[in-house]
Protein backbone atom coordinates (compact mmCIF):
# COMPACT_ATOMS: atom_id res chain seq x y z
CA UNK A 1 0.00 0.00 0.00
CA UNK A 2 2.79 2.20 0.68
CA UNK A 3 4.24 1.51 -2.65
CA UNK A 4 0.63 2.34 -3.93
CA UNK A 5 0.58 5.64 -2.91
CA UNK A 6 4.31 6.78 -3.61
CA UNK A 7 3.38 5.59 -6.91
CA UNK A 8 0.32 7.58 -7.66
CA UNK A 9 2.21 10.96 -6.58
CA UNK A 10 4.85 9.48 -9.25
CA UNK A 11 2.62 9.14 -11.69
CA UNK A 12 0.88 12.28 -11.45
CA UNK A 13 4.55 13.86 -12.44
CA UNK A 14 5.21 11.46 -15.13
CA UNK A 15 2.07 11.80 -16.77
CA UNK A 16 2.45 15.74 -17.22
CA UNK A 17 5.30 15.92 -19.78
CA UNK A 18 3.21 14.20 -22.17
CA UNK A 19 0.52 17.39 -22.15
CA UNK A 20 3.16 20.21 -21.64
CA UNK A 21 2.71 21.23 -25.49
CA UNK A 22 -1.72 21.14 -24.97
CA UNK A 23 -1.37 23.02 -21.83
CA UNK A 24 1.19 25.46 -23.24
CA UNK A 25 -1.08 25.66 -26.73
CA UNK A 26 -4.35 26.04 -24.56
CA UNK A 27 -3.25 28.76 -22.33
CA UNK A 28 -0.94 30.28 -25.38
CA UNK A 29 2.61 30.17 -23.27
CA UNK A 30 5.89 28.84 -24.16
CA UNK A 31 7.10 25.31 -24.13
CA UNK A 32 9.48 26.66 -21.79
CA UNK A 33 6.89 28.26 -19.14
CA UNK A 34 4.95 24.74 -19.51
CA UNK A 35 8.20 23.15 -18.52
CA UNK A 36 7.67 24.51 -14.85
CA UNK A 37 5.02 22.23 -13.91
CA UNK A 38 7.50 19.75 -13.89
CA UNK A 39 10.70 21.76 -12.53
CA UNK A 40 8.57 23.28 -9.77
CA UNK A 41 8.17 19.76 -8.40
CA UNK A 42 12.03 19.26 -8.34
CA UNK A 43 12.42 23.07 -6.41
CA UNK A 44 9.80 21.73 -3.85
CA UNK A 45 10.57 18.03 -2.95
CA UNK A 46 14.26 20.12 -2.61
CA UNK A 47 13.14 22.54 -0.12
CA UNK A 48 10.49 20.18 1.14
CA UNK A 49 12.25 16.80 1.93
CA UNK A 50 13.98 18.05 4.97
CA UNK A 51 11.43 19.79 6.98
CA UNK A 52 8.82 16.86 6.22
CA UNK A 53 11.75 14.67 7.71
CA UNK A 54 12.49 16.77 10.46
CA UNK A 55 8.96 17.34 11.48
CA UNK A 56 8.74 13.45 11.88
CA UNK A 57 11.29 13.04 14.01
CA UNK A 58 10.10 15.55 16.55
CA UNK A 59 5.92 14.73 16.23
CA UNK A 60 6.01 11.59 14.48
CA UNK A 61 4.62 10.43 11.18
CA UNK A 62 1.02 11.56 11.58
CA UNK A 63 1.05 15.05 11.68
CA UNK A 64 3.61 15.79 8.69
CA UNK A 65 2.02 12.75 6.54
CA UNK A 66 -1.66 14.75 6.92
CA UNK A 67 0.10 18.01 6.18
CA UNK A 68 1.29 16.56 2.89
CA UNK A 69 -1.73 14.81 1.64
CA UNK A 70 -3.98 18.25 2.62
CA UNK A 71 -2.15 20.28 0.30
CA UNK A 72 -1.46 17.07 -2.08
CA UNK A 73 -5.28 16.67 -2.82
CA UNK A 74 -5.94 20.16 -2.67
CA UNK A 75 -3.03 21.07 -5.44
CA UNK A 76 -4.33 17.94 -7.52
CA UNK A 77 -7.99 19.50 -7.52
CA UNK A 78 -6.96 23.07 -7.74
CA UNK A 79 -5.17 21.68 -11.44
CA UNK A 80 -7.81 20.12 -12.83
CA UNK A 81 -10.08 22.98 -12.21
CA UNK A 82 -7.92 26.15 -12.58
CA UNK A 83 -9.14 28.29 -15.21
CA UNK A 84 -5.56 30.34 -16.11
CA UNK A 85 -1.86 29.38 -15.96
CA UNK A 86 -0.84 31.29 -13.41
CA UNK A 87 -3.78 28.95 -10.96
CA UNK A 88 -2.81 26.17 -12.56
CA UNK A 89 1.14 26.66 -11.40
CA UNK A 90 0.04 27.66 -8.29
CA UNK A 91 -2.26 24.44 -8.00
CA UNK A 92 0.91 22.40 -9.18
CA UNK A 93 3.24 24.09 -6.53
CA UNK A 94 0.50 23.13 -3.53
CA UNK A 95 0.54 19.01 -4.69
CA UNK A 96 4.26 19.02 -5.12
CA UNK A 97 4.28 20.89 -1.54
CA UNK A 98 2.38 17.68 -0.37
CA UNK A 99 4.14 15.40 -2.83
CA UNK A 100 7.05 16.26 -1.33
CA UNK A 101 6.46 14.29 1.93
CA UNK A 102 5.83 10.96 0.45
CA UNK A 103 9.92 10.24 -0.47
CA UNK A 104 10.56 10.83 3.03
CA UNK A 105 7.89 10.07 5.19
CA UNK A 106 7.54 6.66 3.41
CA UNK A 107 11.03 5.53 3.97
CA UNK A 108 11.36 6.79 7.27
CA UNK A 109 7.95 4.87 8.22
CA UNK A 110 9.69 1.59 6.97
CA UNK A 111 13.37 1.82 8.31
CA UNK A 112 10.84 2.62 11.77
CA UNK A 113 9.20 -0.71 11.52
CA UNK A 114 11.68 -2.90 9.71
CA UNK A 115 15.46 -4.30 10.52
CA UNK A 116 18.51 -5.85 8.62
CA UNK A 117 17.40 -7.55 5.75
CA UNK A 118 13.22 -7.04 5.98
CA UNK A 119 14.22 -3.26 5.80
CA UNK A 120 15.83 -3.52 2.13
CA UNK A 121 13.52 -5.60 1.11
CA UNK A 122 10.85 -3.87 1.79
CA UNK A 123 12.34 -0.60 1.03
CA UNK A 124 13.17 -1.99 -2.57
CA UNK A 125 9.03 -3.63 -3.23
CA UNK A 126 7.65 -0.10 -1.90
CA UNK A 127 9.89 1.78 -4.48
CA UNK A 128 9.79 -0.66 -7.28
CA UNK A 129 6.14 -1.07 -6.93
CA UNK A 130 5.72 3.01 -7.40
CA UNK A 131 8.12 2.61 -10.47
CA UNK A 132 5.63 0.54 -12.15
CA UNK A 133 2.64 2.72 -11.36
CA UNK A 134 5.60 5.87 -12.40
CA UNK A 135 6.50 4.20 -15.66
CA UNK A 136 2.68 4.32 -16.60
CA UNK A 137 2.76 7.79 -15.94
CA UNK A 138 4.00 8.36 -19.72
CA UNK A 139 2.07 5.64 -21.14
CA UNK A 140 -1.79 7.04 -19.68
CA UNK A 141 -0.50 10.68 -19.90
CA UNK A 142 -0.13 10.22 -23.26
CA UNK A 143 -3.88 8.43 -24.40
CA UNK A 144 -5.80 9.94 -21.36
CA UNK A 145 -4.32 13.28 -22.79
CA UNK A 146 -5.16 12.48 -26.27
CA UNK A 147 -8.57 11.18 -25.30
CA UNK A 148 -9.69 13.15 -22.32
CA UNK A 149 -7.71 16.51 -22.62
CA UNK A 150 -4.96 17.41 -20.04
CA UNK A 151 -7.00 18.41 -16.97
CA UNK A 152 -8.02 14.58 -17.25
CA UNK A 153 -4.04 14.00 -16.19
CA UNK A 154 -3.91 16.89 -13.75
CA UNK A 155 -6.53 14.33 -11.77
CA UNK A 156 -4.60 10.85 -11.45
CA UNK A 157 -2.79 11.84 -8.37
CA UNK A 158 -6.40 11.68 -6.80
CA UNK A 159 -6.43 8.29 -7.13
CA UNK A 160 -4.33 7.78 -4.69
CA UNK A 161 -5.87 9.37 -1.71
CA UNK A 162 -7.91 6.70 -0.58
CA UNK A 163 -4.46 4.71 0.31
CA UNK A 164 -3.92 7.26 2.82
CA UNK A 165 -7.07 6.65 4.51
CA UNK A 166 -5.99 2.59 4.34
CA UNK A 167 -2.90 3.76 5.69
CA UNK A 168 -3.43 6.23 8.87
CA UNK A 169 -3.59 3.38 11.57
CA UNK A 170 -0.20 2.22 10.54
CA UNK A 171 1.49 6.14 10.84
CA UNK A 172 1.66 5.30 14.60
CA UNK A 173 5.22 6.16 15.17
CA UNK A 174 6.17 8.84 17.32
CA UNK A 175 9.00 11.13 17.63
CA UNK A 176 10.90 12.73 20.34
CA UNK A 177 9.02 15.71 21.56
CA UNK A 178 11.71 17.94 21.18
CA UNK A 179 10.62 21.49 19.96
CA UNK A 180 10.84 22.53 16.11
CA UNK A 181 13.66 24.20 15.14
CA UNK A 182 11.97 26.92 13.37
CA UNK A 183 15.12 29.09 12.41
CA UNK A 184 17.22 26.43 11.20
CA UNK A 185 14.55 25.15 8.99
CA UNK A 186 13.99 28.68 7.41
CA UNK A 187 17.29 28.95 7.09
CA UNK A 188 18.17 25.90 5.12
CA UNK A 189 14.93 25.92 2.73
CA UNK A 190 15.54 29.28 1.36
CA UNK A 191 19.54 28.26 0.78
CA UNK A 192 18.20 25.24 -0.75
CA UNK A 193 15.99 26.65 -2.82
CA UNK A 194 18.84 29.12 -3.93
CA UNK A 195 21.03 26.36 -4.54
CA UNK A 196 18.11 25.00 -7.14
CA UNK A 197 17.09 28.36 -8.52
CA UNK A 198 20.97 28.59 -9.66
CA UNK A 199 20.91 25.04 -11.44
CA UNK A 200 17.36 25.90 -13.06
CA UNK A 201 18.98 29.15 -14.27
CA UNK A 202 19.15 28.05 -17.87
CA UNK A 203 15.65 27.12 -18.18
CA UNK A 204 14.40 30.53 -15.57
CA UNK A 205 16.92 33.58 -17.12
CA UNK A 206 18.90 35.75 -15.56
CA UNK A 207 16.52 36.92 -12.74
CA UNK A 208 16.42 33.24 -11.32
CA UNK A 209 20.14 33.41 -11.24
CA UNK A 210 20.56 36.10 -9.88
CA UNK A 211 17.41 35.10 -6.94
CA UNK A 212 19.21 32.03 -6.47
CA UNK A 213 22.67 33.44 -6.29
CA UNK A 214 21.76 36.19 -3.86
CA UNK A 215 19.92 33.55 -1.40
CA UNK A 216 22.72 30.95 -1.12
CA UNK A 217 25.27 33.98 -0.43
CA UNK A 218 22.62 35.56 2.25
CA UNK A 219 21.58 32.08 3.99
CA UNK A 220 24.62 29.99 3.75
CA UNK A 221 26.77 31.29 6.25
CA UNK A 222 24.11 31.80 8.61
CA UNK A 223 23.15 27.90 8.06
CA UNK A 224 27.05 26.89 8.90
CA UNK A 225 26.79 29.44 12.18
CA UNK A 226 23.17 28.20 13.08
CA UNK A 227 24.34 24.37 13.15
CA UNK A 228 27.27 25.23 15.10
CA UNK A 229 25.68 26.78 17.81
CA UNK A 230 22.24 24.07 17.80
CA UNK A 231 23.92 21.01 17.14
CA UNK A 232 20.84 19.21 17.45
CA UNK A 233 18.56 21.80 15.89
CA UNK A 234 16.97 21.56 12.43
CA UNK A 235 19.89 20.10 10.58
CA UNK A 236 21.75 17.59 13.50
CA UNK A 237 25.82 18.40 13.23
CA UNK A 238 25.43 14.57 13.08
CA UNK A 239 23.56 14.00 9.80
CA UNK A 240 25.98 17.56 8.18
CA UNK A 241 29.12 15.26 9.42
CA UNK A 242 28.07 12.03 8.17
CA UNK A 243 30.12 11.29 5.03
CA UNK A 244 28.63 8.25 3.78
CA UNK A 245 25.31 10.10 3.88
CA UNK A 246 26.94 12.87 1.80
CA UNK A 247 28.59 10.51 -0.85
CA UNK A 248 25.76 8.49 -1.23
CA UNK A 249 23.18 11.14 -1.73
CA UNK A 250 25.58 13.05 -4.41
CA UNK A 251 26.46 9.52 -5.88
CA UNK A 252 22.72 8.85 -6.26
CA UNK A 253 21.89 12.52 -7.71
CA UNK A 254 22.72 11.58 -11.26
CA UNK A 255 20.19 8.93 -11.71
CA UNK A 256 17.44 11.66 -11.00
CA UNK A 257 18.57 14.03 -13.11
CA UNK A 258 18.85 11.67 -15.79
CA UNK A 259 15.69 10.78 -15.03
CA UNK A 260 14.26 14.23 -15.15
CA UNK A 261 16.10 15.22 -18.68
CA UNK A 262 14.87 11.37 -20.24
CA UNK A 263 10.95 11.61 -19.08
CA UNK A 264 10.83 15.09 -20.68
CA UNK A 265 13.15 14.61 -24.18
CA UNK A 266 12.44 11.11 -24.96
CA UNK A 267 8.47 11.70 -25.68
CA UNK A 268 9.36 14.95 -27.23
CA UNK A 269 12.15 13.22 -29.59
CA UNK A 270 9.53 10.48 -30.40
CA UNK A 271 6.75 13.22 -30.39
CA UNK A 272 9.04 15.83 -32.84
CA UNK A 273 7.71 13.71 -35.86
CA UNK A 274 3.90 14.62 -35.84
CA UNK A 275 3.35 11.79 -33.45
CA UNK A 276 0.38 12.18 -31.08
CA UNK A 277 0.38 12.17 -28.18
CA UNK A 278 -1.60 8.57 -27.51
CA UNK A 279 0.68 7.01 -29.81
CA UNK A 280 3.92 8.26 -28.20
CA UNK A 281 2.61 6.59 -24.86
CA UNK A 282 2.16 3.73 -26.71
CA UNK A 283 5.54 3.68 -27.56
CA UNK A 284 6.54 4.11 -23.94
CA UNK A 285 4.62 0.99 -23.31
CA UNK A 286 7.91 -1.06 -23.00
CA UNK A 287 9.18 1.17 -20.00
CA UNK A 288 6.12 -0.19 -18.19
CA UNK A 289 6.39 -3.89 -18.67
CA UNK A 290 10.11 -3.51 -17.84
CA UNK A 291 9.14 -1.82 -14.29
CA UNK A 292 6.75 -4.55 -13.63
CA UNK A 293 9.88 -7.27 -13.17
CA UNK A 294 11.39 -4.40 -11.00
CA UNK A 295 9.68 -4.97 -7.47
CA UNK A 296 11.15 -8.62 -6.96
CA UNK A 297 14.54 -7.81 -9.24
CA UNK A 298 15.18 -4.45 -6.78
CA UNK A 299 14.86 -6.43 -3.82
CA UNK A 300 17.10 -8.89 -4.87
CA UNK A 301 19.99 -6.98 -5.90
CA UNK A 302 19.62 -4.39 -2.78
CA UNK A 303 20.10 -7.79 -0.82
CA UNK A 304 22.56 -9.23 -2.60
CA UNK A 305 24.77 -6.18 -3.49
CA UNK A 306 24.13 -4.23 -0.83
CA UNK A 307 23.16 -0.55 -0.84
CA UNK A 308 26.64 1.06 -1.78
CA UNK A 309 27.18 -0.84 -4.70
CA UNK A 310 23.53 -0.96 -5.91
CA UNK A 311 24.03 2.78 -6.15
CA UNK A 312 27.05 2.43 -8.27
CA UNK A 313 24.74 0.34 -10.91
CA UNK A 314 21.85 2.47 -10.71
CA UNK A 315 24.34 6.02 -11.57
CA UNK A 316 25.68 3.45 -14.39
CA UNK A 317 22.68 2.48 -15.58
CA UNK A 318 21.84 6.30 -15.90
CA UNK A 319 24.66 6.93 -17.49
CA UNK A 320 24.02 4.48 -20.19
CA UNK A 321 20.73 5.82 -20.60
CA UNK A 322 21.70 9.37 -21.32
CA UNK A 323 24.40 7.70 -23.85
CA UNK A 324 21.23 5.91 -25.77
CA UNK A 325 19.42 9.18 -25.75
CA UNK A 326 22.09 11.22 -27.78
CA UNK A 327 22.54 8.20 -29.94
CA UNK A 328 19.19 8.45 -30.94
CA UNK A 329 18.79 11.84 -30.76
CA UNK A 330 21.84 11.94 -33.46
CA UNK A 331 20.61 9.44 -36.12
CA UNK A 332 18.53 9.79 -38.84
CA UNK A 333 15.01 10.52 -37.01
CA UNK A 334 12.97 9.03 -40.13
CA UNK A 335 14.27 5.37 -39.84
CA UNK A 336 13.35 2.56 -37.36
CA UNK A 337 16.77 3.18 -35.08
CA UNK A 338 15.75 6.87 -33.75
CA UNK A 339 13.26 5.60 -31.99
CA UNK A 340 14.34 1.81 -30.76
CA UNK A 341 17.42 3.68 -29.00
CA UNK A 342 15.23 6.43 -27.61
CA UNK A 343 12.77 3.41 -25.85
CA UNK A 344 15.71 1.92 -25.07
CA UNK A 345 17.18 4.21 -23.17
CA UNK A 346 13.80 5.21 -21.21
CA UNK A 347 13.58 1.16 -20.37
CA UNK A 348 16.96 1.58 -18.94
CA UNK A 349 16.15 4.82 -16.84
CA UNK A 350 13.34 2.56 -15.75
CA UNK A 351 15.56 0.50 -14.05
CA UNK A 352 18.10 3.25 -12.77
CA UNK A 353 15.39 4.96 -11.03
CA UNK A 354 13.65 1.74 -9.15
CA UNK A 355 17.05 1.18 -8.00
CA UNK A 356 18.62 4.37 -7.04
CA UNK A 357 16.34 5.87 -4.54
CA UNK A 358 16.01 2.30 -2.21
CA UNK A 359 19.27 2.24 -2.32
CA UNK A 360 19.95 5.41 -1.06
CA UNK A 361 17.36 4.83 1.82
CA UNK A 362 18.92 1.83 2.97
CA UNK A 363 22.28 3.29 3.35
CA UNK A 364 21.28 6.53 5.15
CA UNK A 365 18.99 4.81 7.52
CA UNK A 366 21.68 3.04 8.66
CA UNK A 367 24.49 5.00 9.20
CA UNK A 368 22.37 7.11 11.69
CA UNK A 369 20.66 6.66 14.86
CA UNK A 370 17.11 6.61 15.08
CA UNK A 371 16.58 9.76 16.31
CA UNK A 372 17.47 11.33 13.45
CA UNK A 373 16.80 9.11 10.53
CA UNK A 374 13.95 11.23 9.29
CA UNK A 375 15.44 14.12 9.01
CA UNK A 376 18.68 12.45 7.68
CA UNK A 377 16.89 10.63 5.11
CA UNK A 378 15.19 14.18 4.10
CA UNK A 379 18.92 15.50 3.51
CA UNK A 380 20.02 12.97 1.80
CA UNK A 381 16.43 13.39 -0.43
CA UNK A 382 17.28 17.49 -0.79
CA UNK A 383 20.30 16.68 -2.15
CA UNK A 384 19.23 14.22 -4.61
CA UNK A 385 16.43 16.29 -5.74
CA UNK A 386 19.25 19.10 -6.47
CA UNK A 387 20.36 16.56 -9.58
CA UNK A 388 16.72 16.10 -10.76
CA UNK A 389 16.80 20.42 -10.93
CA UNK A 390 19.90 19.76 -12.74
CA UNK A 391 17.55 18.03 -15.48
CA UNK A 392 14.57 20.15 -15.16
CA UNK A 393 17.54 22.79 -16.02
CA UNK A 394 18.61 21.44 -19.00
CA UNK A 395 15.78 20.39 -20.48
CA UNK A 396 13.52 23.75 -20.15
CA UNK A 397 16.95 25.94 -21.17
CA UNK A 398 19.22 24.21 -23.07
CA UNK A 399 17.77 21.82 -25.37
CA UNK A 400 16.14 24.43 -27.38
CA UNK A 401 20.00 26.76 -28.05
CA UNK A 402 21.67 23.83 -27.81
CA UNK A 403 19.69 20.79 -29.29
CA UNK A 404 18.64 17.96 -27.47
CA UNK A 405 21.69 15.76 -28.45
CA UNK A 406 24.13 18.52 -26.78
CA UNK A 407 22.07 19.08 -23.78
CA UNK A 408 21.51 15.27 -22.88
CA UNK A 409 24.89 14.93 -23.56
CA UNK A 410 26.42 17.53 -20.81
CA UNK A 411 23.77 15.59 -18.07
CA UNK A 412 25.63 12.67 -19.48
CA UNK A 413 29.05 14.27 -18.43
CA UNK A 414 27.86 14.99 -15.14
CA UNK A 415 26.41 11.73 -14.96
CA UNK A 416 30.20 10.20 -15.70
CA UNK A 417 31.56 12.37 -13.26
CA UNK A 418 29.69 11.57 -10.21
CA UNK A 419 29.77 7.66 -11.05
CA UNK A 420 33.44 7.94 -10.70
CA UNK A 421 33.31 9.99 -7.94
CA UNK A 422 30.44 8.02 -6.06
CA UNK A 423 33.45 4.54 -7.14
CA UNK A 424 36.62 6.35 -5.97
CA UNK A 425 34.81 7.21 -2.74
CA UNK A 426 34.17 3.68 -2.71
CA UNK A 427 37.30 2.97 -2.52
CA UNK A 428 38.70 5.10 0.18
CA UNK A 429 35.92 3.88 2.46
CA UNK A 430 37.24 0.80 2.15
CA UNK A 431 40.88 1.16 1.89
CA UNK A 432 40.25 3.28 5.02
CA UNK A 433 37.98 0.97 7.15
CA UNK A 434 41.30 -1.50 5.48
CA UNK A 435 43.27 0.66 8.13
CA UNK A 436 41.51 1.44 10.76
CA UNK A 437 41.19 -2.48 11.05
CA UNK A 438 44.86 -3.14 10.74
CA UNK A 439 45.48 -0.17 13.16
CA UNK A 440 42.75 -1.93 15.80
CA UNK A 441 44.82 -5.25 15.27
CA UNK A 442 47.92 -3.84 16.16
CA UNK A 443 47.05 -2.34 19.09
CA UNK A 444 45.30 -5.02 20.56
CA UNK A 445 48.11 -7.27 20.26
Amino acid sequence: MLGVLLGMTTLGSTGVPLVLPTIAHHFDVGFGDAAWMVTSCALLIAVGAAIYGRLADLFGIRIPFLIGMVLYVAGSVGAVVAPTFGLLLVARIAHSMGAAALPVLIPALITGLFEGEARQRALARSHAIAIVLGALGPVLGGVIGGLLGWRAVMALPLLGAPAFVVLWRWLNLRGTGARFDVVGAVLVSVAAAGAVLILQSAASGLMAACAGVALLLLCLPFVVVHVRRHPDGFLPLLVVRNRLIRRSALGASPVIAAWFTLLITVPAALASQGRPSWTVGLFLLPGFLVALTMPRLVSRMLVELGAYRSLLLAAATATLALGLAVAGDLVDSSGALAPILLVAAFCLIILAISLGPPALASAVAGAVDARVRGVALGTSNLMFAVGGSLGAAVVGGLVEPLGTAAAVGLVAAASGVGLVSLSISRRVSRDGATMRGSIIELETS
